[in-house]
């Protein structure tokens, strides 16, 4: 499926105007649509190629730039020690409640698109699957797929490190698919024991995979990218979008 890939939209939200660039296919008709989060580098080439994938099996995508307060609209941290650690500075700066307004305002604005049916998702990797994980604390998300998910367990993400992410699990309304890599130094056994516990405790509806694989394994540039993960990582993701928003799997 063809898509289109050059539109952005600048919205409003609490602390300022967000950048998300959106994703589509280039054809008649209303999709289910996704808001796809980053990691902590914000949108770069690796992302939005996943984003394309993701919008060429039938969705609107969108992707918020999640450190729009902070940095001008379009950058793009590098994959280096400086822009690491300016994204893992910014990731602990940022309110936490601004981390929800942002996911509300990208959701407010995906449902009533032109382009979208209404049905919403979310998606994320790194920073971006547990602020993917968090989103799906709004009701309209019927589903939310999260890969190797940081700070959940250690509920530190934020300015002030004391997140209530594992507090609120009982919120969630959709059904979420986590995954994991077993040689993940960010989230290791306990950290997922954790969460696993944590969702076993609400009664979550949730899939849950663990893969011998390091942290950022779906990231298609540098060492650690694992091209037959991120093809059975990319079908999981489908058939499970497709049950839940009801599209052929």
């Amino acid at each position: 499926m063809i898509i289109h890939s050059d539109e952005t939209a600048d919205i409003p939200t609490p602390s300022g105007m967000m950048r998300m660039h959106i994703h589509r296919p280039a054809i008649a008709g209303r999709f289910p649509g996704i808001v796809l989060f980053s990691e902590i580098y914000q949108v770069t080439a690796p992302i939005r190629r996943l984003a394309v994938m993701l919008a060429g099996q039938g969705y609107v995508v969108c992707v918020p730039e999640v450190y729009h307060e902070y940095e001008p609209a379009g950058t793009v941290l590098a994959y280096d020690r400086p822009g690491t650690d300016r994204g893992n500075f910014l990731k602990y700066e940022k309110p936490l409640a601004a981390y929800d307004h942002d996911a509300r305002a990208a959701l407010d604005w995906l449902a009533v698109y032109p382009h979208c049916t209404g049905a919403l998702a979310t998606m994320g990797v790194c920073l971006g699957g547990h602020l993917a994980f968090r989103a799906a604390f709004d009701s309209r998300v019927r589903a939310s797929v999260c890969f190797y998910a940081t700070d959940i367990h250690s509920r530190t993400l934020g300015h002030g490190q004391h997140d209530d992410t594992l507090a609120r699990v009982a919120a969630l309304r959709g059904e979420v698919m986590l995954v994991w890599g077993r040689q993940d130094p960010h989230v290791p056994f306990a950290g997922r024991q954790t969460i696993r516990e944590a969702l076993e405790q609400a009664d979550t509806r949730y899939e849950w995979h663990e893969f011998n694989a390091q942290h950022a394994f779906l990231r298609d540039e540098g060492p650690r990218f694992d091209p037959a993960l991120f093809l059975l990582g990319m079908d999981m993701t489908r058939r499970f979008l497709g049950r839940i928003l009801h599209l052929s799997a």
